[in-house]
Formats: structure tokens, C-alpha cells, sequence
């Protein structure tokens, strides 16, 4: 049975024994179904497309900085795709039984495989996204768009339901499904939430302060993942509590922690 990756036909591996049906026909029957397969493993071979110089340079370009490409909150499925049928020559997929399993061979442009084994969905079985995922997402898209919202969640290591990291495309089919609404800036620029650098400047401390503030729960903020930004209503930074802070960090900028000048030295220079 012949699979199919990035739209070319494949055979199994004929020597990796996974995948094979248990009622096997005799070896009279067998050898014409060989010929055949052999044949077609043939033509696929002369039809496969060879790798060029072009592809082994970019190859080359790319290679050192794959990972931080692959990985940037910039890169989406296009730009993936794109990178994907540049290094890899074509993927031969096959299915081990007694796992069970799904065996992947993948063949690079450079001439060296990988394998790679996934778990096969059992009947009946439904993959769903974290409940917490989801509550984040809610958040954060009071400040971020989409392409932000990827890369937080990638950067604190949160999978689809699938198994996937995330993408521009899988945050807006979340927000679809759950009827989250997507981040719009105000017209009038004047944000009700904001990050933690922007609520600083307004409230005209440091970014440390009011982190600390809302750390303490002096100044109420929501941080829904360890890896990812503070989250604060514009009201909150008008309450008593929140200009305390303010006027707090005012008054140490004016009477910075220190020794008096005119204070002597128990310790003289001997130089």
C-alpha cells in the first residue's frame, strides 16, 4: 500500500517488517506482486526529482540558524512549508502493528534519514486542548494579536491538542471555536489593558516596581503564564493603592539609599 507526503507516492521500506499483514499469500503468488512493486518503486525513484546545487546551498545557509527560524513568533505555515520541501527530500510513511505506531522515515536533501515514531490515535480517542491553555489565551488577547499569542505559548512549551506548537492559523481556529474575540487596538489609542512596560510608564515607575507591586498583590495584574507578559487594566493603575506605589517610588528617587556626603571614612586610603 503506498503512502503519500508533500503529494509524492511512496512505498513502504520493504526491510523494516512493519505494517505487514499477518495473512501473507504464498511465494508463487508473491513474486509477481514483487515485480510489480519493484517496478514502481523504480519509477518513482526515476521520477523523483534530484537535488541541485541550489537546494544544497540553501541547505547550507540555513542550517545553522534552522532552529531560531523555525522557532521565531515571525515564521508562519508559509513560511514552514516553504522550508520544509527545501531540506527534506521526501517522508516514507509506514505503520508497525505491534506498537502501534506510525513509522516515519524522513530522507534529507543531504543524503541522511531520520525516524521518527508517533503514537496512532486509538478509536474513539479525542485530543483537546489544556483547559489553562485555553483561560491564557482568553487573556492574552486582550493586549496581544494571534502571532504574539504563538510564540507565548511556544515559548512556554504548550501544544495544541494534536501535539503541534502554534501557529497565527491554529490560535484563530481556537478563538473560533471557543468564540474568543480577536485583539483590536482602540481607535482612540487609549488601551483599557496593558503590558507591563506600558502600565509602568503610565503610572511613572519602573517596570521592577510595579512587578514586584503586583507580585505583592499591592497592585492587582494577572500573569496567566510564567513565561509570558503581565496583563493590567487601566483602571486599576487610577486606584489609591496603585498611586501609593507611584508616589512611593517618587519619594526613594529623591532620597536615594546611600551614605552622607559628609560622612567619614572609618578607613582612611593609605595610598
Amino acid at each position: 500500500m503506498n503512502r503519500r507526503c508533500h503529494g509524492k507516492a511512496v512505498a513502504p521500506p520493504r526491510s523494516s517488517g512493519v505494517g505487514r499483514v499477518s495473512r501473507n499469500p504464498g511465494p508463487a503468488s508473491r513474486a509477481p506482486q514483487a515485480a510489480t512493486v519493484e517496478a514502481r518503486i523504480a519509477e518513482h525513484d526515476a521520477a523523483a526529482p534530484r537535488s541541485s546545487s541550489l537546494a544544497a546551498l540553501d541547505t547550507t545557509r540555513i542550517g545553522t540558524n534552522l532552529r531560531a527560524v523555525w522557532a521565531a513568533p515571525t515564521t508562519d505555515a508559509r513560511l514552514k512549508k516553504r522550508i520544509v520541501r527545501t531540506v527534506i527530500q521526501e517522508v516514507v510513511a509506514d505503520l508497525d502493528d505491534t506498537a502501534p505506531e506510525i513509522v516515519l522515515l524522513v530522507h534529507w536533501i543531504g543524503g541522511a534519514h531520520t525516524e521518527l515514531r508517533l503514537p496512532k490515535r486509538r478509536r474513539g480517542q479525542r485530543n483537546s486542548i489544556a483547559s489553562e491553555t485555553i483561560a491564557a489565551v482568553r487573556q492574552l488577547v486582550l493586549i496581544a494579536s494571534d502571532d504574539l499569542i504563538a510564540g507565548i505559548l511556544n515559548r512556554n512549551g504548550l501544544l495544541t491538542g494534536h501535539g503541534n506548537r502554534w501557529t497565527r492559523e491554529r490560535v484563530t481556529s481556537l478563538r473560533s471555536h471557543h468564540k474568543i474575540p480577536v485583539f483590536r487596538p482602540a481607535p482612540d489609542g487609549i488601551e483599557p489593558w496593558l503590558n507591563l512596560t506600558d502600565a509602568a510608564r503610565l503610572l511613572g515607575v519602573s517596570p521592577k516596581t510595579l512587578r514586584i507591586a503586583a507580585e505583592t498583590g499591592v497592585v492587582k495584574g494577572d500573569h496567566p503564564l510564567s513565561d509570558g507578559p503581565w496583563l493590567f487594566n487601566r483602571s486599576e493603575l487610577a486606584t489609591p493603592q496603585a498611586q501609593h506605589v507611584a508616589f512611593e517610588a517618587k519619594q526613594r528617587a529623591k532620597h536615594p539609599a546611600g551614605p552622607h556626603p559628609d560622612q567619614k571614612n572609618l578607613f582612611p586610603s593609605t595610598t
